[in-house]
This record gives C-alpha cells, structure tokens and sequence, in this order.
C-alpha cells in the first residue's frame, strides 16, 4: 500500500475544478442545495469531477480541526506588531499553545507560534493571510500540523 502524502499549497497554485469541488461541498453542506447535480450546475462542473475529487481537497482549516499548527513568521522588531499578530489568531478563536521569539537580529525577529485548532475556529487560511499582509511582517511559513 501506497503511502498518503498531503501537501498545503496556497489558493493561486490549485486547478480552477478543484476549487469548484471545494465550493460545491460547501454548498452541500450549509444545504443551499440538496443533490450533488445541483452544487455541480451551480458551479460549473460536472458531476464525475466532483465524485473524482470529493475525497482529495479539503478547506485548510476544515482539515485541520482539532489539530496543533505551528508556523514560523519573519518579522520587524516593531512595537505593537506581535501584539496585532496574536490579536489575529484571537479573532479566529484559534488556541495559542507557545509562542517563541527569537533577539531581533539587525531589527528582525523570527516568531514561532503553535496554535490549536479548536471547533469554533474560523477562517485558518484567512487568518495566516491576514498576518502575511501586516506591515512589518517578511513571511509566513507553516513548518508543521500535527
């Protein structure tokens, strides 16, 4: 037996159909529709792309549920901006397990925070994106999900 691999990609790298097969199990879901034929009309997609792929993409936080992530992020040693960066893990209700920041270096410090993902925990990808974004911030690495 083959063993599994799983790969996190950001949004821009995934094939256009497997988005769509994402945004059609979200409709079944939430029960806007109620036949795969409907989600798949309402996306544009047939029927045998959704049935190739229902088992292969998965939401990034969805996936992650009830899990630890820890990421790395290169930042400016500015004041106030890991305080903004732990109020966005806050406002997602993600579980800040350790926090770890290395002596600014030439005024950039490197942050690991290990994050629980909790139930209520909302918008993962959107909360890394959202931090990627802030001034001061270099990038965001995921370096593991357990």
């Amino acid at each position: 037996m083959k063993e599994e691999q799983y790969f996190i990609v950001r949004k821009k790298a995934v094939p256009e159909v497997l988005l769509k097969v994402v945004e059609a199990k979200r409709l079944l879901d939430s029960e806007r529709v109620m036949t795969v034929q409907e989600a798949t009309d309402k996306v544009n997609i047939s029927r045998s792309s959704f049935y190739k792929y229902r088992d292969d993409i998965f939401p990034f936080y969805e996936h992650s549920r009830g899990k630890t992530i820890t990421f790395m992020i290169q930042l400016d040693d500015t004041p106030g901006l890991l305080s903004r960066v732990l109020s966005y893990v806050a406002k997602s209700q993600a579980n800040i397990l350790t926090i770890h920041q290395t002596i600014p270096v030439n005024k950039i410090a490197m942050l690991t925070l290990s994050v629980e993902i909790l139930p209520q925990t909302e918008g993962i990808s959107a909360m890394l994106e959202t931090i990627e974004g802030l001034e001061g911030i270099h990038h965001v690495k995921t370096l593991a999900r357990e």
